[in-house]
């Protein structure tokens, strides 16, 4: 009866801090394995599970002083400092998570130390395997334009999941190159879209979406075979089958063509606050992880061309 209490009462917080919400952003968004989404899921309910010892049972309730006490808890238990280092970035990154959502005004995790280990680089796709992915989708299906425009527009606009499937008619500009999107927290953003996008898209607008479209498109640019805005799970889907079809070695998700939009764009020379302003990061940190793909490319075309290298 007492194992039962317990498990209700961690159910309560656990459904007050969103954790359903974080586990759909980390799977859909981010692409994330099962293995690090396990992992996510066990450093954050332990930390949830401490935090209702503690009596908060509400995220906006958090303070960096319990955070810290939490961390020290997993020294006094012996856990290794590289578990630490995780359990802490994971929490790290569901507080700003909740940030950017707006179920919270601060993050508690801002004054936190941050953990001392080196970045995992973002993965992302060689301009080869790039092509290979846009080239994935067959031309004999008959969502061809549909699919083959997401995989352009993904890559051509850096954009989230969340704001491709929320990408309305009345957010293209056709005209002048231009589509608006909708960001974390419902910040809009302008981004521009480069002529192989832009013309794939015109392409699925004009001969596939009025035959989609049944009234309940509501306005969505990307519809399912049913007449409905597609989902995240279904664009995550569609560009992971791609990446297989293309014989990528590596895990492809929307996430990783937003990885690859930033990447490129540095190394061809473009200004880290321009990709910044692109992305949508309202931090030009979360931006900077990218000029570590970069300086390891210059490093590698160095290596490669350099008499003396």
């Amino acid at each position: 009866m007492n194992e039962l209490n317990a498990n209700r009462s961690i159910e309560e917080p656990i459904r007050a801090f969103r954790l359903e919400q974080f586990q759909d952003y980390l799977i859909f968004e981010r692409g994330l394995s099962k293995r690090t989404l396990s992992a996510y899921q066990h450093d954050l309910e332990n930390c949830i599970e401490f935090l209702a010892r503690q009596g908060i049972t509400d995220p906006s309730h958090v303070t960096p002083t319990v955070l810290r006490t939490w961390i020290f808890s997993l020294h006094e238990v012996g856990l290794a400092p590289s578990s630490i280092r995780r359990a802490q970035s994971a929490v790290r990154t569901f507080f700003r998570f909740l940030l950017a959502e707006g179920w919270l005004s601060i993050d508690p995790t801002e004054r936190l130390e941050s953990p001392r280990i080196g970045a995992r680089l973002p993965e992302f796709l060689t301009k080869e395997e790039t092509q290979r992915l846009l080239d994935a989708p067959n031309p004999q299906k008959s969502l061809y334009w549909r699919d083959r425009s997401i995989l352009e527009l993904l890559y051509a606009s850096g954009v989230r999941v969340s704001e491709l499937v929320g990408l309305l008619i009345s957010g293209l500009d056709l005209d002048d190159s231009f589509i608006t999107v909708f960001g974390k927290g419902g910040k809009e953003r302008i981004v521009p879209v480069g002529v192989p996008a832009l013309l794939t898209l015109k392409r699925y607008l004009r001969e596939l979406r009025p035959k989609l479209d049944q009234t309940e498109g509501r306005g969505h640019v990307y519809l399912n075979a049913r007449g409905r805005p597609l989902t995240r799970e279904s664009v995550w889907k569609l560009v992971r089958d791609s990446g297989r079809r293309a014989d990528i070695n590596k895990s492809v998700s929307p996430h990783t063509l937003r990885h690859t939009f930033a990447t490129h764009l540095l190394e061809g020379g473009a200004d880290l606050a321009a990709v910044q302003e692109l992305l949508g990061h309202v931090d030009i940190s979360s931006t900077q992880i990218y000029t570590h793909v970069d300086r390891e490319y210059l490093r590698q075309i160095h290596g490669k061309y350099h008499p003396r290298a």
